[in-house]
């Protein structure tokens, strides 16, 4: 051990000297060294048994099942809703003025045109008839004795111009008279049912006043409202098939298409005629018409297997020869209540019809058979249920959604995109 003495005096002990005081920093040195070493030996002398590095396993590849279908020409149809009309629908008013002395019909009754519906009294149009004819045999002997007088030189031109004109005074008097009495008979202007009835026996009514409402409802008109772009695919002539919203259906024509949109909401008026004979079908109701516009080349299918891609695209994925997927766009031409038709596939085709949502554009994939019978059209297409007239304001277009899908629970479909149909 050493001592120093610092320049203030104070003395500082120093252990170097000391044995056994250099043995820590040796001790650390050598443990540093074998570290090293250690960890270079790997490089120097490599070890036998290496473990080998796992190889990469392929992606698996996924099943799917898919179903055959083959293109079917199908006629592409525009829905609209509309509502039906009477072919005629009048006000029967009075004529004349009187007291009503006699009812030949109830409310109701089927008329015939000119059919007789009430009358007024009479009495006092009588009395004037009878005034008027009077008058008219005076006028008329008058006039002949006018004739007479200028024949023989006593009378001048001017007495018999004079008698003539009272004539036909009197005659216009006797035809005036019958006229009113043919006017106290209230008649049916046409054919047809009388919805009201608004007088009664011994009530008084006044010229012009209503007494009632005919109505004749063969044909109904169906009156739709044509959205602008679909304004080509309709012409006069055209076979509509309408579908009332009482159950009932038929057929009809088109009869006129407007040429001038509305300025409110940009639609065309159109008018169908549907014959109804027997009056079976009342004015008012709503229908649902469906026209054929056109014929295309779809396939029909189940709106459960619609996909979307990455752009939100509606479309269906299918396989080709090669095992490998496929996606098409499409677009839903006529939608029906067991499945939808749609255009933008190849014409024989094999659509995946479970594992849609599993798979993606140019995946390859092992398509089995679908175990399910295909899906094939239907031998009559089925009409959607009429709506309402407050759910018929979007004329023109029906939304196709998809019913409950049949893909297991852990094996979720894609969500079919709604479609518009013209």
């Amino acid at each position: 051990m050493m001592t120093d003495t610092s320049d203030d005096g104070r003395k500082t002990l120093r252990f170097e000297s000391d044995k056994g005081s250099t043995r820590s920093r040796w001790v650390a040195g050598g443990l540093a060294v074998a570290i090293i070493g250690w960890m270079g030996s790997g490089y120097i002398l490599p070890s036998d048994d290496t473990a080998p590095i796992a190889e990469s396993k392929a992606p698996k590849v996924v099943t799917v099942a898919v179903r055959r279908s083959v293109a079917e020409s199908v006629d592409q149809v525009f829905v609209a809703e509309g509502q039906a009309l009477p072919d005629r629908d009048t006000v029967i008013r009075a004529e004349t003025s009187g007291q009503v002395a006699e009812l030949l019909v109830d409310k109701g009754a089927m008329l015939e045109a000119g059919q007789v519906i009430a009358r007024l009294d009479t009495a006092a149009r009588r009395s004037d008839l009878t005034r008027a004819k009077e008058e008219l045999k005076r006028a008329q002997r008058e006039y002949d004795n006018a004739s007479a007088l200028v024949e023989r030189g006593v009378a001048t031109v001017d007495r018999v111009a004079e008698a003539r004109a009272t004539l036909a005074a009197a005659e216009a008097g006797v035809s005036s008279a019958e006229e009113a009495i043919k006017d106290t008979e209230i008649r049916a202007p046409f054919a047809g049912r009388l919805e009201t009835l608004d007088i009664d026996e011994r009530e008084f009514v006044s010229t012009g006043a209503d007494i009632g409402r005919i109505v004749d409802n063969t044909p109904l008109t169906i009156r739709i409202q044509i959205p602008q772009q679909s304004r080509r695919d309709i012409k006069v002539g055209q076979t509509a098939e309408v579908a009332f919203i009482t159950g009932e259906s038929g057929t009809g024509n088109v009869k006129f298409v407007g040429t001038s949109a509305d300025t409110e909401t940009r639609t065309f008026l159109a008018e169908i005629e549907v014959a109804n004979e027997d009056g079976a079908i009342p004015a008012g109701i709503s229908a649902q018409l469906r026209i054929p516009t056109a014929e295309l080349t779809a396939h029909f299918v189940s709106p459960a297997i619609l996909s979307l891609d990455t752009d939100g695209t509606l479309g269906i994925k299918t396989v080709n020869a090669d095992n490998i997927v496929e996606f098409h766009e499409i677009s839903i031409v006529r939608a029906q209540t067991d499945g939808i038709w749609v255009s933008g596939l190849p014409g024989d085709t094999q659509i995946i019809s479970i594992g849609q949502g599993f798979v993606n554009d140019g995946e390859t994939v092992n398509p089995q058979a679908d175990e399910d019978e295909a899906l094939t059209s239907p031998s009559e297409p089925v009409p959607d249920e009429p709506k309402t007239e407050a759910q018929a304001k979007g004329n023109g277009q029906i939304i196709a959604t998809s019913p409950e899908t049949d893909i297991p629970s852990d094996q979720p479909g894609t969500a079919p995109k709604k479609g518009t149909i013209r």
